[in-house]
């Protein structure tokens, strides 16, 4: 079963191909553009803005609130009936330090706003809230896929090894395009996609 799609396109293959390709290149104009600088830092809404640039050519889900429940690897994420309070929640939670930073994407994971597409949009919106509060990025290439997703499955319960993992991965050079779109990449692979290369399209 494909997800609905402006593309009516049928074949899930297809789909998650034309999907790479079209929210890639939007991620690079996302940035080049500097509407990136539109996003509202830790907030639900700035979240929303960046999850709509990417996906808005694709799906019409693109930037909105999921109304079914999801699950993934047996973890069910927030319930409907608890995502609107959760999401208030998350918006009030302090974001000053690396610690609150990483507990603020940590809560936004469970929350799992979207129907497709979240991590890929909350590790942007993790990489501004990090530049804004401390001056830092993280530096996704130095960041292990299996080691990442396993450190995110646990940071439910405990999340000192994604804290652990990401740490050691920051840098400085926040406003550094090539470690923008490389990041991208990165990102993506972590979800599977990694047919198209950002800097290429």
């Amino acid at each position: 079963m494909t997800l609905e799609n402006k593309l009516n396109i049928t074949d899930q293959i297809e789909l998650a191909r034309a999907e790479e390709k079209i929210s890639k290149q939007k991620a690079k104009q996302l940035f080049d553009s500097g509407d990136i600088h539109q996003v509202e830092i830790g907030k639900f809404a700035g979240l929303a803005l960046i999850h709509a640039y990417l996906f808005e050519d694709i799906y019409p889900f693109a930037g909105k609130i999921r109304d079914v429940n999801i699950a993934k690897d047996n973890f069910r994420f927030a319930p409907l009936m608890y995502l609107a309070p959760s999401l208030k929640h998350i918006d009030a939670m302090p974001q000053s330090t690396f610690d609150e930073i990483i507990e603020k994407y940590v809560e936004m994971n469970v929350a799992h706003p979207f129907r497709e597409g979240n991590g890929r949009a909350t590790r942007i919106w993790l990489d501004l809230i990090l530049k804004k509060e401390i001056q830092q990025v993280v530096d996704w290439n130095r960041v292990d896929k299996e080691e990442y997703l396993s450190a995110m499955q646990r940071s439910v319960v405990k999340d000192l090894e994604i804290k652990a993992l990401l740490k050691q991965a920051l840098t400085d050079q926040i406003d550094d395009r090539a470690l923008f779109i490389k990041g991208i990449d990165v990102s993506y692979y972590y979800e599977g996609y990694s047919e198209f290369k950002t800097e290429e399209l």
